[in-house]
Parts: C-alpha cells; structure tokens; sequence
C-alpha cells in the first residue's frame, strides 16, 4: 500500500520542473493562503484551502470557488502552512511535500519551513520541501536515505546541529563516518555521480539539492 501523500502548497516562489510534476501527481493536497496560486500550474485540485487570507486577492479567491475555504483570525498563533501541515496530519498523511517551502520574498518563513520539517521527521513523518529548481529533504538521529539526482548535478548537507557519523556515497567528495563540527562548510557545494546515499548517526541537519545546476561538473 502506498504511503497517503500530501502536498502543502505554500506561498513561495517555485518554478514548474518534470520533477515537480512527478513528485506531487498523485498526492492529496491543501492549501495555505497565497499558495494555491501554484495549483493551476501544476494541474492540482486542492481539497481544502486554509489561512487568515491576507495573501489571497479577490481575483485569487474568485478563481478556486468550488475548493472547501476554511478562514482563520490574522492574530493566529501559527502560520498558515502549519495549519496546512495540521490539516494534512489530521487526515490521514504520512509523507508531506511542502511546495513552494524554500523561496520568495520571507527568509523568516523559509527558516521556520526547515525547522518545522525536522520537527516533523523526528515524529516519523517523511517530508520533502521544493521550489522545483531545489528539492530539500531533513535528517536526523539514524537517518539515511538515497537520491536519484542527475550526475553533475549539486548538493549539500546543512548541518543544524553538529552531525556525527555522517556517510555520504558516490559524490565527488565522499564521506564516511564524518565527524561535522556545528557552522563548518565542508559539506556545502558537493556533485553528485548518480544515486547518492547519505546517512546519519547523531544530528540533525538538511540535504539541499539542486537537481538541474550542473554548475560543479
């Protein structure tokens, strides 16, 4: 049985990539205020709409009048995409694609995306942030997956902790049983050969790739 996959479409800048199409098809999905502009882009129906709609013009609001509109007060003690992140929880969801988490003009809300990412995979969540051209996925204690990125193409590992025991395969600059000290660049601007494998002993940290810059080949 497959994994209930949603994806939270947030109010930051993405660019429309084959990757970004694939990853959301099939998902279920929820809108955060601003963020349902992307839907007609990526050809999605939202099954339900959800903020305090200070982001949402009248034009906007007119496009989506058959999408379930759920209004909360703006003096809200939480964003709009984690009321959107609740929603999905609440109805059954698994693994998260957070759309639109990593631009546009809020670097407060790009930051509170990756901290809330990594809160949501230590509660056993998978979770995925994209803008289309950038694909970020969060690791902690005893972590360790693989992506399939095209060879020559860039990636990094943020460390928001320090990170131990950290391995990473078939890349340029491989590790194995790193010790990262906290605020080091080390890991920043590596080039994938393929299918990477990165896992993770102890720490938290953030594997940002960047699928379609070829600029380290």
């Amino acid at each position: 049985m497959s994994t209930p996959t949603f994806s939270i479409l947030l109010g930051g800048n993405i660019t429309v990539t084959d990757r970004l199409r694939a990853v959301t098809k099939d998902s279920r999905v929820i809108a955060a205020d601003s963020g349902i502009h992307h839907a007609s882009a990526l050809g999605l129906t939202p099954e339900i709409w959800v903020g305090d709609f200070d982001s949402s013009d009248e034009a906007l609001k007119a496009a989506f009048p058959k999408v379930e509109r759920r209004a909360y007060p703006a003096s809200k003690a939480a964003t709009d995409g984690e009321i959107a992140i609740a929603e999905a929880i609440s109805r059954g969801a698994e693994r998260l694609i957070l759309v639109g988490a990593l631009g546009g003009e809020r670097s407060d809300h790009v930051l509170q995306h990756y901290l809330s990412a990594l809160s949501l995979v230590e509660d056993n969540f998978e979770v995925m942030l994209t803008s289309g051209e950038e694909e970020a996925f969060p690791l902690c204690n005893d972590a360790g997956m693989e992506l399939d990125l095209p060879k020559g193409s860039l990636f990094s590992v943020l460390g928001f902790t320090a990170l131990e025991g950290l391995t990473i395969r078939n890349a340029r600059y491989p590790l194995k049983n790193f010790k990262l000290t906290f605020g080091s660049s080390r890991t920043i601007s590596n080039v994938a050969e393929g299918i990477i494998s990165v896992t993770l002993s102890k720490g938290r940290a953030m594997l940002l790739a960047r699928p379609y810059d070829k600029s380290g080949a």
